[in-house]
């Protein structure tokens, strides 16, 4: 099959933005090998974005429903799997062929802290495609670097009726290891997956180095 070039296009401008944007993006516990419902909580406008970076870096088909309205805005997010919030046969089918369908339970971007009343469209889809319903923490924070970091957590699949309390819990268990991890290095037990290994803070860059030797004895 010939590729796509306005494909090829939108997906290599979005992982520029997330190259240039972000620092990296690490991941932790195992995400699904074959079709499955992820619900993860929306409080980052890279949420998207890190989700389908994690499709391509796993060579996994991927769908992520937007609102009608966003994708208006951005109509080319259609070539690499978007699709508006309504279109859930085609989101079904999606799933049944062994991608993952990305739906946001709290319906729209929230201010970050514990997960908002969630919608039941993510648990009514999973179930209807026959397939697992995933909860999915995902914080994008700034630490210990000049660009935020995305990490994210995959839970457990979850009936839909324990939805809620599965990703509430999936991101208190992120929130507490982001308390309490290095702001300076990544945090123990997450693969980074996207983005160039973080320097160490103790050997400055090379330009870090140049400057503190300008400025010796000043």
């Amino acid at each position: 099959m010939t590729p796509d070039p306005v494909e090829a296009l939108v997906q290599a401008s979005i992982r520029r933005s997330l190259r240039r944007g972000l620092g990296g993006v690490w991941v932790r516990g195992g995400w699904p090998t074959g079709g499955a419902v992820l619900a993860p909580n929306h409080h980052s406008w890279w949420d998207g974005y890190v989700l389908r970076e994690l499709a391509w870096q796993t060579g996994t088909e991927a769908r992520v429903l937007m609102a009608p309205r966003q994708l208006a805005h951005y109509p080319f997010l259609r070539r690499v799997g978007a699709l508006g919030a309504g279109e859930l046969r085609a989101a079904m089918r999606a799933a049944r062929a062994g991608a993952w369908v990305v739906v946001f339970p709290e319906g729209a971007l929230q201010p970050a802290g514990p997960p908002r009343e969630l919608r039941p469209g993510a648990g009514w889809l999973a179930r209807q495609a026959g397939v697992p319903l995933v909860p999915v923490a995902l914080r994008v924070n700034l630490r210990g670097r000049p660009r935020p970091e995305a990490y994210l957590r995959f839970g457990a699949p979850t009936p839909a009726g324990a939805l809620a309390g599965a990703l509430a819990r999936e991101l208190a268990a992120l929130d507490a290891d982001l308390a309490l991890g290095d702001p300076e290095r990544p945090l123990a037990g997450y693969l980074q997956v996207c983005g160039a290994p973080l320097p160490d803070p103790a050997r400055p860059g090379l330009a870090s180095r140049l400057l503190a030797r300008l400025t010796e004895g000043q």
